[in-house]
Formats: structure tokens, sequence, C-alpha cells
């Protein structure tokens, strides 16, 4: 409990707040329909691969800048952060996508907005197919976020906010075509909350807390697995994963 008595805990908390309010207006905001420009898979991959990598730049060294429910609960499954922390990082993540969506909402001609890019199951996906694309998704991202950001590795690890954005650009590159891409609960929850627009939306969910999701399971396993087991992960640079704990 002594975290919350710590103005550094107060900070990272903000961090999350709005790193991921910033995410989803970004994100979402790419998707919108403009009759001069409809967006294209590439257009709306990059923005969010941008956007995290820009955010992971800025505001890595005051939260983690993890941005994703999904990875915050692979940061608490893998001993990396409190199990509080986890839980306020988690409320401000879905709080801030929510403002995020909301804000883009009012300033969007209602004929632009439509549902605000919600994800949902597209070209006859069955629920089932969609999980299990929505699994892989965020494996990947989760388990590049791991990788990229431990300093027990010898080779140059070059930018880390480099290599997790181009792992978020990965991601729409295919699951668009299947539910829209979520790979964070946070990004799905904002544009159906705002429209009130739910229909599978477990689907796109399932990497949320309190359920801790098998992708989380299966990066922290694998990375446990095949990186060298030589120090412990939790002495990290300002940006990674394990810095939150030495706030």
């Amino acid at each position: 409990m002594w975290e919350l008595r710590s103005i550094a805990f107060s900070r990272a908390v903000f961090a999350e707040f709005l790193a991921t309010l910033v995410f989803v207006f970004f994100g979402l905001g790419s998707a919108l329909n403009w009759p001069q420009a409809l967006p294209s898979v590439l257009q709306i991959a990059m923005a969010f691969g941008l956007a995290i990598g820009t955010l992971v730049q800025a505001l890595g060294h005051v939260s983690g800048a993890h941005i994703n429910p999904a990875v915050t609960v692979a940061c608490l499954v893998g001993c990396h952060i409190s199990f509080l922390r986890a839980a306020f990082y988690v409320a401000a993540q879905l709080l801030g996508a929510v403002a995020g969506a909301a804000l883009l909402s009012e300033i969007t001609p209602p004929d632009i907005r439509g549902d605000l890019a919600v994800n949902a199951l597209s070209n006859n996906s069955t629920a089932g197919q969609a999980v299990t694309v929505e699994l892989f998704l965020t494996l990947q991202l989760v388990l590049c976020i791991f990788a990229s950001t431990d300093e027990r590795r010898g080779d140059n690890l070059g930018t880390p906010a480099l290599s997790i954005g181009f792992s978020v650009v990965l991601g729409p590159l295919l699951g668009i075509h299947y539910t829209g891409c979520s790979m964070n609960p946070a990004r799905s929850r904002a544009p159906a909350v705002v429209t009130g627009k739910f229909d599978n939306h477990w689907v796109m969910a399932e990497t949320s807390l309190p359920s801790p999701p098998p992708e989380t399971h299966l990066a922290g396993r694998a990375w446990g697995g095949i990186s060298k087991p030589s120090t412990v992960l939790l002495l990290g640079p300002p940006w990674s994963l394990g810095s939150t704990l030495q706030v």
C-alpha cells in the first residue's frame, strides 16, 4: 500500500490515462470514413503503430507506457508489477480510452464518425476464429515487449519504442480483416461504450482482467524459456516493463 502514498505512483497512473487517451484518439481517428479519403489498412496500421511508438518514447520513463490492459496483465503475471499498480493501471487505461473515444466522437461530424471503428466480426469470421486470431496478435505484441525491454540481452536492443511500434503495425495487417484488430481491450471497449454497440464484444475483450488471458501466459513462458536466465528481469532501463517497480 506504500505505493499509494507515492507522487511517482500518481504520476505513473495519470501517464497511463493520458497515453491511452491519446492512443485511442489518434488510432480510431485514422479509421474514420471521410468520403474524400477512405482509410486503407496500411494507414490504420501505421497510425496505431506510430501512436504507440511515440507514447512509449514520451511516457515510458514515467509509467512503463503499457497503454494496454493485456500488457499490464502480462506484467502482473510475470511479477514485474504489483497487483495494486496493475489494478490502477487498468482502470486508468479504460477511463483514458473512453475519454479519447468520447472526445473524438464529439469533434467529428455525425455522418463521418459512424460506429467509431468499433471492433466486430467481419468477413463471415466465426467467434472461434476471431478469438484465435486475437490471441496470436496479442501474443506477438506482448512477446515483442518482453524481448525489446529485457536488459539481460547482450545484443543491441535498438529502440524499444520503435520495435513495439512495429509490432502494433503488424497486428492490423492481418487482424483487421477478422475483427478490426483489437490487441487491446481498452481500444475495443472505448468505442463500444461510446456507441453502445457490444455485439460479440467478448471476443475482443478476452485479453482483459479479471481473468489472466492465455496469451500473456504464453508470451511470458515463451520468453522466459528462450531467454538467458542470467540476471533478474526486474532490472531494466527507464522505459522497460520492470522499471515500474523502481518508481
